[in-house]
């Protein structure tokens, strides 16, 4: 059955396969060797990250937040919200600090370190928000919005989307 926020649980079901290049690129920091799987995964990951991940969260922030704090009645209720997606871009810049140096053919011992806390921290921290996301705020927003204040909110959320990708391009 359909539900009114369905478009938001596409776009996640879209995004999710993409989310699992960070877990991929975590795996393929396996010592100090760089192997082209891990600079081409890695790669792909920041790619990820800063061209849909992050405009898709700063969408969040301008048109979904809104509404549901409205919904909640609690101008706070998505606060650690907006803090888990502050997190992931303080994250993807510390990512991008460090593919210089897959450039190498070996990384230090801290590097391999840092890279690898990096993406399965982003890993770990998009797949939570991700389901609270789906289990709490989903549900409450299709208990409580009509079709029309969906669709708008969906408006608004695409132009938020595409605002911040032309930013980021």
């Amino acid at each position: 059955m359909a539900t009114i926020t369905q478009p938001l649980r596409d776009e996640h079901k879209e995004l999710l396969p993409e989310v699992e290049l960070l877990r991929l690129a975590g795996d393929a920091v396996t010592g100090t060797a760089v192997s082209e799987s891990l600079r081409q995964t890695s790669g792909d990951a920041y790619n990820f990250l800063a061209h849909h991940l992050i405009p898709h969260a700063q969408a969040e922030d301008q048109a979904l937040y809104p509404v549901v704090q409205r919904v909640m009645g609690a101008a706070q209720a998505t606060a650690t919200m907006s803090r888990d997606h502050q997190e992931v871009g303080d994250l993807t810049a510390q990512l991008k600090a460090l593919l210089p140096v897959l450039e190498n053919d070996a990384l230090s011992t801290d590097q391999a370190n840092d890279l690898r806390r990096v993406l399965y921290g982003l890993y770990s921290l998009v797949k939570v928000h991700f389901a609270k996301e789906e289990e709490i705020y989903l549900p409450l927003l299709d208990a409580s919005l009509t079709q029309a204040e969906a669709n708008d909110m969906f408006e608004k959320m695409e132009a938020a989307s595409g605002e911040a990708k032309h930013h980021a391009a």
